[in-house]
């Protein structure tokens, strides 16, 4: 270490602090230059006595700030009704920290740490990031300033004291949820579900135009229709869905079909949250216990209709040939890798774009060489297809029996009429709704079709018990019933354009 001797060449200067940032000197006046304040409130549930402290808290800032001289209010950043436990869902919370970090922000006030946030790695890293763009932020009730030397400390022992804090509330608000399902006691989301309203001390009564939508959701699917066509049929009727969207989805759809709330039942903690922290939800797979309470509440549909709609969803769909769907769903294989073949547009440049039929895995399975094929090649393949079952003259007396309609797909077809019936006479009656009589025209659509198809259905039914009766039966016998020879072919196998399987629905190959 160099140490200079000579005292008389030692030269000691001190340069005094810049008042730069706190003063401007004009015409021998000090103006001070107010720091930009900010102030954050949040509640972490939306009950009447937390919404009291979330209104007071905004007041209680506003005033603190402007009242100061020596601040400038910028504003009071809020989220209500949200945990604080993760930050990504406080958009007023990230809206404040983004503010800061481009410089609008010198000062941040807050009630506590826990206020801030109860994730002590979340408090102390967006903290740090204030720090670096000069931004501070004071505790009131900690009484912390975070440019102070120990500020860093106490906010670390402080927000884990908050994250246990949230920790402990998180295991007691879930041990109560689980003594009241112990106790047969549920809340229903009535905002997401379709059929019920809340009624006196919050106990779910059924509403009558909903209940007669998901009856009809429930017969249509006894009838063999899929979750797509059903959605098709009622977003064609303008029925809003449990969100009051115009558009039905098979999602929403399945999930109705598979509630067990509609037959008066209820599972309960069928998800459950992994951290609460993340606040994560994960289906129950048996990981925690579950609760079924049974006849609960009023039911809209029978038990027994419920069980013979999860028997008929878990079978192979029956409804091929009703509305909605393509005729040829899963009905075109692939020779090569056995898929079924689904339908797609073909983009052609400066051409409109052709609706083409491919194999559903042909770019994911490398020895798929099978082609694509037009609407117009397909019909010419079934058109072959039925030529050549007649040519052969099978024996089809077996399957015949296959080809008769199900009785009790009628009868839910008739308890769909019904159901129609009702929800007419109820729109007839109502006043409030502006798109009832386009709705009304659909729904007696609806009606004349069923109908028709009853009395189609039981011609069948009478052809095909007249031909049974004949005994021997060939395919050539029914020829003028041409789309009963189509429903004999149960899917063709493609090779290429001019080579195909025909297999028929006892299993026949040709």
């Amino acid at each position: 270490m160099y140490i200079n001797k000579d005292k008389t060449k030692r030269i000691t200067k001190i340069i005094p602090a810049s008042m730069n940032n706190f003063e401007n000197e004009s015409n021998n006046d000090r103006t001070i230059i107010k720091r930009k304040a900010a102030a954050y409130a949040r509640v972490s549930t939306e009950r009447d006595e937390q919404q009291s402290s979330y209104k007071a808290q905004i007041d209680y800032y506003m005033k603190l700030i402007t009242e100061n001289q020596e601040l400038e209010f910028v504003k009071v950043y809020t989220d209500d009704g949200v945990s604080g436990t993760d930050v990504k869902k406080r958009k007023g919370f990230t809206s404040m920290i983004n503010d800061a970090m481009q410089g609008k922000i010198d000062i941040i006030y807050t009630k506590s740490i826990s206020r801030f946030a109860r994730n002590t790695v979340d408090s102390l890293i967006t903290i740090r990031k204030l720090k670096e763009v000069g931004c501070e932020v004071y505790f009131e009730k900690e009484n912390i300033y975070t440019f102070d030397s120990k500020g860093e400390l106490l906010i670390t022992i402080m927000s884990s004291i908050a994250q246990e804090e949230s920790r402990s509330l998180s295991e007691n608000v879930t041990w109560g949820m689980r003594k009241k399902f112990a106790d047969g006691n549920y809340t229903i989301h009535y905002k997401e579900f379709l059929g019920y309203e809340r009624g006196k001390d919050n106990k779910p009564i059924i509403n009558e135009y909903e209940a007669f939508i998901v009856k009809r959701i429930y017969y249509m699917a006894l009838q063999g229709l899929s979750y797509y066509q059903i959605a098709k049929i009622l977003t064609s009727e303008g029925i809003k869905t449990p969100m009051g969207k115009d558009v039905w989805h098979y999602s929403v759809i399945k999930s109705i079909l598979h509630n067990e709330k509609y037959k008066g039942d209820a599972l309960l903690q069928k998800t459950y949250s992994t951290s609460f922290l993340t606040k994560k939800r994960k289906k129950n797979n048996g990981e925690v216990q579950q609760y079924y309470i049974e006849n609960g509440h009023p039911a809209i549909i029978s038990k027994t209709l419920f069980e013979q709609v999860q028997k008929l969803k878990d079978q192979k769909m029956k409804s091929r040939f009703r509305e909605g769907d393509s005729k040829y769903s899963k009905r075109i294989k692939c020779y090569d890798c056995g898929n079924w073949y689904c339908e797609t547009l073909w983009k052609k440049s400066n051409c409109k774009d052709i609706k083409m039929w491919r194999c559903n895995k042909k770019y994911m399975n490398s020895k798929c060489s099978t082609p694509y094929l037009t609407i117009e090649e397909i019909e010419d393949i079934f058109k072959q297809a039925k030529e050549r079952i007649t040519y052969e003259k099978v024996n089809i007396k077996n399957m015949l029996t296959e080809l008769k309609i199900d009785s009790r797909i009628v009868r839910a077809q008739e308890l769909e009429i019904k159901e129609i019936e009702l929800m007419i006479s109820y729109l007839e009656r109502s006043k409030n709704l502006d798109y009832k009589n386009n709705q009304l025209i659909m729904l007696k659509k609806r009606i004349c079709y069923l109908n028709e198809l009853i009395l189609k259905e039981s011609d069948k039914n009478k052809y095909i018990n007249d031909m049974l009766n004949r005994g021997n039966v060939m395919t050539n016998e029914i020829i003028k019933h041409d789309e009963y020879i189509d429903e004999l072919i149960d899917f063709v196998t493609i090779k290429d354009k001019h080579n195909f399987i025909i297999t028929l629905i006892d299993g026949t190959e040709i």
